[in-house]
Formats: C-alpha cells, sequence, structure tokens
C-alpha cells in the first residue's frame, strides 16, 4: 500500500485542524513555516538506511493528519540527532516537533512494542537493559562487584525511582498502553 499523500487518499473526517495548533502550544512554534523544501529528509541518517522520510512526517502534521501521525511506526524511526534543524532553511526544531509527537503518540496509547518493552523493564527494575547473567559474569572477571552500586542493588533505589515514575504519570502511560504503531 502507498502510504504517499494524495488528494484522493484524504478524507475530511481524517483531518484534525488543532493538531498544528496543539504541536504550536508545545512549543513546535515555527512548523507552520515548513516550506517542504526536503532539506530534513535529504540530510537525515535515518532517511538513509530506513522509509522514514522527516518530510512527509512534517507534511502529515500540517494537513493536520493527526491519527496518521500518531500511529505511524515511522514516527519513532527519528535518531534525534538534530542534522534536520542543523540544515533546515527555516530553522524549524524538527526534532522537537517529532519529540512532541512522540509524547502525544503515547498520550494516546500509541507505542512501538519494543519500546513498552524497554519501559515495563525500566518500571520493573530501574534499568530499561537488566542486569543479565552474561553481565554478572563479565563483572566478576573484571574484578568488579556482581551487582553494581544501581537499582539492582538497591532496594530504596528502585522504589524512589518507581515513585518518581509513579508521580510523573510514566507508569500509567506504559500501563495503559493497548495499541501499537501501526
Amino acid at each position: 500500500m502507498n502510504d504517499r499523500i494524495s488528494r484522493e487518499t484524504i478524507a475530511t473526517d481524517d483531518i484534525d485542524p488543532e493538531f498544528v495548533d496543539a504541536l504550536v502550544e508545545a512549543g513546535a512554534d515555527r512548523i507552520r513555516t515548513c516550506i517542504q523544501c526536503g532539506t530534513c529528509s535529504s540530510v537525515c541518517p535515518s532517511g538513509r538506511r530506513t522509509a522514514f522520510r522527516t518530510r512527509e512526517l512534517m507534511r502529515k502534521a500540517l494537513l493536520g493528519l493527526k491519527d496518521e501521525v500518531l500511529s505511524s511506526p515511522d514516527l519513532w524511526l527519528c535518531a534525534t540527532c538534530l542534522t534536520c534543524l542543523e540544515r533546515c532553511p527555516r530553522q524549524i526544531k524538527v526534532t522537537d516537533v517529532i519529540i512532541k509527537m512522540r509524547n502525544m503518540a503515547v498520550d494516546e496509547g500509541y507505542m512501538l512494542p519494543q519500546h513498552r518493552k524497554a519501559s515495563q523493564k525500566l518500571i520493573e527494575s530501574g534499568h530499561a537493559v537488566p542486569l543479565d547473567e552474561a553481565n554478572r559474569e563479565m563483572r566478576k572477571d573484571l574484578g568488579l562487584k556482581e551487582v553494581p552500586p544501581t537499582t539492582h542493588d538497591d532496594s530504596k533505589a528502585l522504589e524512589e525511582t518507581r515513585e518518581i515514575m509513579r508521580k510523573t504519570g510514566f507508569v500509567r502511560l506504559i500501563e495503559g498502553q493497548e495499541k501499537e504503531a501501526t
């Protein structure tokens, strides 16, 4: 299926005119100045190795295609390297816009399965990549304590970390996930 934008594929009930306003209010104030020159896509390192097209994502956002943007796995392909901002002739903070859209996507319940899994591990252990047996052995071989002085070793620190995640709403966002980016 071709996901390119065309007049035939945009139905008026797919357009959310308040989407761009929400991005602007969230700090992406220059997005409306985008001239669709394509510089962001042409310099994007992720775009060279994936199907990610920064310009297309920005265009869909400007058109108000909120559900399409927020549910797209392409939203998660940005490496947040800031190359697009460095080269943008309008100095649009494209990476900031993408981060805002990612936050909105998570608020709406969209998240890639890999991100959800890493987030759940963070809630459980205080680390996105918990200490496994191979790492414990490597640490012993290097003459280090088998378990580093982190939330792996300190239950109080783990509880404080979990409390921060609860108070900031992170736990609610992750545990409430029902949708996958499609």
